[in-house]
């Protein structure tokens, strides 16, 4: 196979983006740093930073001062070469974030859905509020992501089934990207999670891991070889309907209005009836969290009030750790990801204490013995994935160009 020539062009636009890359993680930097760490000679790291200047993508920063002679400009990239939008969509609203082309995010804005379902309205209007609260036009986004909760077709990028959210259906990405005019992916939001995760949190540069999503749903994102496993259909990680002892079977085609469906106590919301989603749902939890004396209101609070006083909470942190053993085993025998993560306002209630119950409990089970670990994402990990993502499209469509 004859490979691509090293061409003039070609090797400018693989320094450019190799230096663009290094002055937004390591930024701001002088022309002798970047020629250091990228391995060029001070004569090109000078004629690449005179085309990025040139392109509006760096401009000087300020200026390093020390040694004899006199002190040596920064530079950095211009924040506002481009701009990204990262939306989460659940039932209770649409959360929406604008960053620019750094990752510095500048607005967040949440939209109460007031009785409307119509995903184009939801999301139109958050974005609209998140680009005035940001002072930029929205012309000027570059790439959205949106986080949605249920099956994502890999091949389409159109939401095929959203338990939570039946309005959101095929045909609802192309509707988005004629009302927004600009390039939208809609991706799962627990793999956004996951996206996240890899990049800020416990997972950081893993290439194999799990994360299980305990929250309002239930969910996990599988990642392999540092990609997302999403499976052929997308409905890889509906692991809320694995059928599990002690929980009746899951109907796989429930729907909120259908057979298999229950109404959640916790989230005033239709919820999955059987499988392991019913086991570890907040109203399960709660439920035996009293059993055991913790009174407190919530699941999340019930868990967390054990978490920090083990004398009084470790007897229900034990018996909720086998609950949710039961998942991250058969996740740990099939794939042995190494790295199993606890994410979702639940998961990360029970801190360390719940998680070293469930790895001892897994490798109990298993014959390997996964890590299992608490998110370590600062804010809704599920926002910070989707501006992940985006800034990644982003990135490659403003930096990976000459023009």
């Amino acid at each position: 196979m004859v490979g691509r020539p090293g061409t003039p062009r070609l090797l400018r636009q693989l320094n450019d983006r190799a230096a663009l890359d290094l002055l937004v993680s390591d930024g701001p930097l002088t022309r002798a740093q970047i020629g250091e760490r990228t391995g060029l000679s001070k004569v090109t790291a000078s004629q690449l930073l005179s085309r990025l200047e040139e392109r509006g993508l760096v401009e000087a920063a300020g200026e390093l001062a020390g040694g004899r002679g006199p002190n040596a400009a920064l530079y950095a990239v211009v924040p506002s070469a481009a701009y990204v939008a990262g939306l989460e969509v659940g039932p209770g609203g649409v959360t929406a974030g604008v960053a620019d082309i750094t990752g510095r995010v500048i607005a967040k804005v949440t939209v109460d859905p007031n009785g409307s379902s119509e995903p184009v309205e939801l999301v139109h209007s958050a974005v609209v509020k998140a680009c005035r609260s940001a002072r930029v036009a929205l012309a000027k986004l570059s790439a959205f992501v949106i986080g949605s909760p249920g099956v994502v077709d890999p091949r389409t990028g159109d939401v095929q089934f959203s338990f939570d959210l039946p309005s959101w259906h095929e045909g609802v990405l192309a509707a988005l990207r004629t009302d927004l005019r600009r390039p939208v992916t809609i991706e799962n939001d627990v793999n956004l999670a996951a996206v996240a995760e890899r990049a800020y949190g416990a997972a950081r540069d893993a290439e194999d891991f799990a994360l299980v999503w305990l929250d309002r749903g239930i969910g996990l994102s599988v990642m392999l070889g540092g990609r997302l496993h999403r499976g052929r259909s997308g409905g890889a990680g509906e692991i809320g309907y694995l059928p599990v002892p002690g929980a009746p079977l899951p109907v796989g085609g429930a729907r909120r209005d259908g057979q298999g469906v229950t109404e959640s106590t916790s989230w005033g919301i239709p919820a999955l009836a059987g499988g392991y989603g019913s086991l570890v749902g907040a109203d399960a939890v709660r439920r035996l969290a009293h059993t055991h004396g913790l009174t407190e209101p919530t699941a999340v609070e019930c868990v967390a009030a054990a978490a920090a006083d083990e004398s009084r909470g470790g007897a229900f942190l034990d018996e909720l750790a086998d609950r949710i053993a039961y998942g991250v085993t058969s996740v740990n025998i099939v794939l042995d990801p190494g790295l199993v993560v606890l994410s979702g306002n639940l998961g990360a209630a029970g801190g360390t204490p719940l998680a070293s119950r469930i790895e001892s409990v897994v490798a109990r089970l298993s014959p390997t013995r996964p890590t299992v670990t608490v998110t370590r994402v600062d804010g809704d990990p599920v926002l910070r994935g989707a501006l992940h993502a985006a800034l990644e499209q982003a990135r490659d469509a403003v930096f990976s160009t000459d023009t």
